[in-house]
């Protein structure tokens, strides 16, 4: 079945969550499901940070600039990275209107896609042909398995974990307040079928 291309009423499927909650194995398969392309939006994070200067974006060169960050809290970690998503927001909303202005569907995801982008868009005719879909996982147990699993080679990381743990907790809650389709990751066996019932 994932050789057929599907029928879909969106051109963009925006599909966000914490690091380590299981996105981008589901988005390749979604991508390849509907035929169309995908883009991690860590890649934009990478080269706005390149193409700009600390002065210039002191927040997406923040751990350039403050290598003693990673010993915050979790919790200050997370407002680190909601404020990310928030600088890339523009730089998200252009590309946005640029596929469907190009008529050129696609599957953005990563870690700093924000619920925001929900609600970005007053234009119905923009705003109708888009989805966004964010992944999450209640137990912070969870996210410390999936990063060993992952990277073994760097053992449990503790903080990592607690800082994804939060971090979806805050997207789930600003995703169900702005209206935006939230899906636990598990079951894994079958994630797949509920974002596709999801999407229709």
């Amino acid at each position: 079945m994932d050789n057929d291309i599907s029928y879909r009423s969106w051109q963009i499927l925006l599909l966000g969550g914490p690091s380590g909650v299981g996105k981008t194995s589901v988005s390749y398969r979604l991508a390849h499901h509907f035929g169309i392309g995908i883009t991690e939006i860590d890649d934009f994070q990478v080269i706005l940070e390149r193409m700009t200067t600390s002065a210039e974006q002191p927040v997406l060169h923040y751990w350039q600039t403050h290598p003693e960050a990673g010993n915050q809290s979790a919790e200050e970690i997370v407002k680190h990275t909601i404020a990310v998503g928030q600088v890339m927001a523009p730089a998200l909303e252009a590309v946005i209107v640029n596929h469907i202005e190009s008529q050129t569907p696609i599957i953005l995801e990563g870690d700093y896609i924000l619920p925001m982008l929900t609600t970005a868009f007053s234009e119905k005719s923009i705003q109708s042909q888009i989805r966004t879909l964010f992944l999450y996982e209640d137990s912070e147990e969870q996210f410390r398995h999936n990063f060993l699993q992952r990277e073994p080679e760097n053992g449990p990381q503790e903080k990592r974990a607690q800082v994804s743990w939060l971090y979806g907790q805050w997207l789930k809650q600003e995703a169900e307040r702005v209206g935006a389709l939230t899906i636990p990751a598990r079951p894994w066996d079958d994630l797949f079928d509920r974002i596709l019932t999801a999407l229709k």
